[in-house]
């Protein structure tokens, strides 16, 4: 088997396929968490602490000397990287819980008995008979 049909067969699994669709949907997952705290969930947060921007906080250790850049320790960054990350395990967090509920209730729910098959319908007719037979004797 040469290398490339190798690859081919790896990569066209079931699981190798499902893991890239994961990841991809999740990266986008991420960037709607990340808009969504930004710009829905902070902007009121901000104003309840008096108008401060997460991301704005920081703390310079050393200033900016001529064309070398300030050293900034950006700890709002950092919270609102923490926030993202809360959300975001949350609600996958949900949907994990609903989709456990609905397994529950999809094993929950009884199933209907096979219909029995032509050999089982008569060998049902034979035993009626023989007790049938074995009654008038």
């Amino acid at each position: 088997m040469s290398i490339v049909s190798e690859f081919k067969a790896f990569a066209m699994k079931g699981n190798v396929v499902d893991m890239a669709v994961g990841i991809i949907i999740g990266a986008a997952f991420g960037k709607i968490v990340t808009s969504f705290v930004g710009d829905v969930i902070m902007p009121p947060i901000g104003l309840l602490i008096g108008g401060v921007d997460f991301t704005d906080l920081a703390i310079t250790l050393k200033a900016a000397e001529g064309d070398l850049p300030a050293v900034v320790l950006s700890y709002g960054k950092f919270i609102q990287t923490i926030l993202d990350f809360i959300i975001v395990a949350f609600a996958i967090f949900m949907g994990v819980k609903a989709i456990n509920k609905l397994k529950r209730e999809e094993a929950a729910a009884p199933e209907a008995p096979p219909a029995p098959t032509k050999e089982q319908e008569l060998l049902g007719e034979i035993r009626d008979l023989l007790k049938a037979q074995q009654a008038k004797d």
